[in-house]
């Protein structure tokens, strides 16, 4: 029972240790995902950035304005802070990419204010209830799904992707 109790004391001083940890590496990975995208969006010619493989889709430039928009709406959901710039009116390679970057640059900063008592939090997000934890896969998975939509207008362009980097 003593090894139980000194077990349990030892854990709940490692917590708070593994916890930062975890939103360091997070933060990391946020990066890596930031740079990618923009490495993407930096392949395509500009003349190329309203191509749409087929009519129902968004242009490449509108998927580089969706991912930046909805990065921006899950860590406002998070931080309860918002992202003041406006999406750009004329989709330009250089409106585009700076959209993106700033964005990029916004969440970047937004997560390394998030707590790990906060990822535990429960925040509502598409008609349900997510944790923190759950929001921030949401934002992964939906940059990573869009962001592979662009990696096929650049194949369909003619262009090698760059290669991913984790």
């Amino acid at each position: 029972m003593r090894r139980l109790i000194l077990a349990l004391a030892g854990a709940s001083f490692a917590l708070p240790l593994l916890a930062q940890s975890h939103m360091d590496m997070m933060a990391t990975h946020w990066k890596t995902a930031a740079t990618y995208t923009l490495a993407i969006a930096d392949q395509m010619p500009a003349e190329n950035y309203s191509f749409k493989p087929v009519p129902e889709e968004m242009s490449f430039a509108e998927q580089l304005v969706h991912i930046a928009r909805a990065n921006a709406y899950m860590f406002g959901v998070l931080t309860g802070d918002k992202f003041t710039e406006a999406p750009p009116k004329e989709l330009t390679k250089e409106n585009v990419t700076k959209y993106v970057r700033d964005s990029f640059d916004w969440t970047t900063a937004e997560l390394a204010k998030i707590t790990p008592e906060e990822m535990q939090k429960s925040y509502p997000m598409e008609d349900h209830q997510m944790s923190g934890h759950e929001v921030l896969m949401l934002a992964w998975n939906h940059t990573t799904h869009h962001r592979g939509q662009l990696i096929v207008y650049l194949r369909l362009k003619g262009i090698k992707p760059t290669d991913y980097k984790f």
